[in-house]
């Protein structure tokens, strides 16, 4: 590597040839500054003659104090030195969090720049794009800052022993956004992918599921695992002229023009029956601020809890998200319909290269740039998600959404055995390289292509047509494209994830702690905002307030759960 890139200061703490990158002087001297104090105006030679006619006036008799002034003459210099450099077009490394910006005009691209994606296909021309003016890194001639670490042991604590943060090292914003790619990644065989859209569509017994779903039959399900290099498939929005008109789960025309302008980077939550609380985001870079979109989806009970109880909404934003309301909902549980944009945010954002996922119980406290350096650029994957801190097993996360009445129990047991026909089996070492079969949902990181969009698709047709627990589905979709295709998500480990968010409590639960007199728990003490961050937040109280919920209903259909057929579920 040479010129700029290999001057990254990945030892050193600055970026020492970054104006010769910019267009600047490349002269080997002190950066010099256009306007100020003279000091920043001369050059070193000045100052070390200026120094010299100070030490021939002491004279040599004096050598003591003609030693001391020389170590004081030097600090000084040194200072002069480090504030010119600072204040020009220096970038700390240990400074995650803020980009001069001078630099970011010069060096990073515009907000606006097209991606060349239209319609329902991803076109290839993505993988032609050259960004001018960049400051590029590649893995290949990169000497990484975070080689050579590992997640270390757990620590032994006997008062906790609940799910902790681990350590997780970062490069800083600077230096992840000159490692994105400039190329999308290769989709394996799928090239092409389009989305069914119908009017009309009748529900019967073998093709259960919503309306905005599409009713899927049982064999279009089966077709749309055989990965083929152009495909159609059901993807929710089924109805009306695209996602967000007349599909159910409507948006205002001018918030899906917002959300079309949005290329690069998305940042996406949900609130839908007033669940939640907001949480916002900490230690995103201005950089990020300016390149990334923050967009939290709400329904209209929502919006109006947050115009009464928010000093903070303004023009549709609460600090950094912006708000858009989504009426005709598709489902009458909240929680389902949180899954469309969890699951579909690449036809809610038909622009955007990447997104982060987060629920809205999760507080942000890492540059979204990190994490996808971290999750899916370092690794050279294009999906990223944690795993269950305890929890392998689909059968065990059955049984413990059973347990704590997350859905109706019939529901839960027809879900399973219709995937024990298809081949499900407990999860044990032998599946490796897959660590674990029951994902933590809460987080999902992605590059925006056609095999991560049909594994959504599908992940989300699931979701629709059983149960919205989507831990359960997840590997059953995960292992039937791995098997015609060789892909699969990169699944870390979930403290790796409290690392980076910070839990809280559900708006219901906090309502009960003030109420009670109980002080509700600070998220203050999140990870700080470093280079290596040891994510070394507060436990949460042993025990939580308990409040009664509802079972989960299946609302997107009213008909009772088929039983299970004693000769297995390929007779339906």
């Amino acid at each position: 590597m040479s010129g700029s890139a290999a001057s990254l200061g990945l030892r050193t703490g600055s970026y020492g040839s970054l104006p010769a990158a910019v267009g600047g002087s490349g002269g080997g001297g002190v950066v010099r500054k256009t306007g100020g104090r003279g000091w920043a105006l001369r050059g070193e030679k000045e100052r070390l003659q200026l120094l010299h006619r100070a030490l021939r006036l002491v004279g040599r008799r004096r050598a003591g104090v003609l030693l001391l002034l020389a170590v004081a003459s030097a600090a000084v210099f040194c200072s002069l030195f480090a504030v010119v450099k600072d204040d020009s077009s220096s970038i700390s490394i240990v400074n995650n969090y803020e980009v001069p910006n001078a630099i970011q005009k010069s060096v990073y691209p515009s907000t606006t720049r097209p991606l060349m994606m239209s319609g329902n296909q991803y076109s290839s021309v993505v993988n032609k794009i050259e960004i001018p003016n960049r400051l590029h890194l590649s893995y290949a001639n990169f000497t990484h800052p975070c080689e050579g670490f590992s997640v270390p042991p757990p620590l032994v604590d006997k008062k906790r022993t609940g799910p902790r943060p681990c350590p997780v090292c970062y490069v800083s914003v600077d230096q992840a956004f000159a490692l994105m790619p400039l190329q999308a990644s290769t989709s394996p065989v799928l090239k092409n992918l389009n989305y069914i859209s119908e009017e009309g569509i009748i529900a019967n017994l073998s093709s259960p599921g919503s309306a905005f779903g599409g009713h899927p039959s049982l064999e279009q399900r089966n077709e749309s695992f055989n990965i083929n290099e152009s495909m159609t498939v059901h993807c929710g929005f089924v109805r009306g002229k695209k996602p967000g008109q007349g599909t159910g789960f409507d948006i205002k025309d001018d918030d899906l023009l917002e959300m079309e302008q949005c290329r690069e980077l998305v940042v996406a939550s949900a609130i839908f029956g007033n669940y939640d609380m907001i949480q916002h985001p900490r230690n995103i870079s201005e950089f990020s601020k300016a390149n990334a979109c923050f967009y939290m989806f709400v329904d209209e009970e929502t919006e109006a809890y947050v115009k009464n109880s928010s000093s903070l909404y303004n023009n549709n934003k609460v600090g950094l998200w912006r708000l858009v309301v989504v009426r005709n909902l598709p489902y009458e549980d909240p929680r389902r319909t949180g899954k469309i944009p969890k699951l579909l945010l690449h036809r809610l954002f038909p622009n955007v290269r990447y997104s982060v996922w987060i629920d809205a119980k999760l507080e942000l406290v890492a540059d979204p740039y990190l994490l996808l350096e971290r999750f899916l650029w370092r690794k050279n994957t294009t999906f990223a998600i944690s795993r269950h801190y305890k929890r392998f097993d689909v059968f065990e996360e059955a049984e413990a959404n059973k347990a704590a009445g997350k859905y109706d129990n019939a529901s839960i047991d027809y879900q399973i055995e219709f995937y024990r026909n298809e081949g499900l089996s407990h999860y044990s070492p032998a599946k490796f390289p897959i660590t674990s079969d029951v994902p933590e949902g809460c987080v999902i990181i992605r590059e925006h292509i056609p095999i991560t969009n049909l594994f959504t698709c599908l992940w989300f047709n699931e979701v629709d047509r059983f149960t919205s627990r989507d831990q359960i589905s997840f590997s059953t979709v995960r292992d039937k494209i791995r098997a015609r295709v060789g892909w699969m998500p990169e699944m870390f480990l979930d403290c790796e994830r409290r690392n980076f968010v910070v839990q809280a409590y559900h708006r219901e639960l906090l309502e009960q702690m003030i109420a009670s007199g109980r002080k509700p728990p600070s998220t203050t003490d999140a990870p700080p905002s470093r280079k290596l961050r040891p994510g070394s937040r507060k436990a949460p109280p042993s025990k939580k307030p308990s409040v009664k919920r509802k079972k989960e209903k299946k609302s997107s259909s009213r008909r009772r759960v088929p039983k299970p057929l004693a000769g297995g579920m390929g007779a339906m």
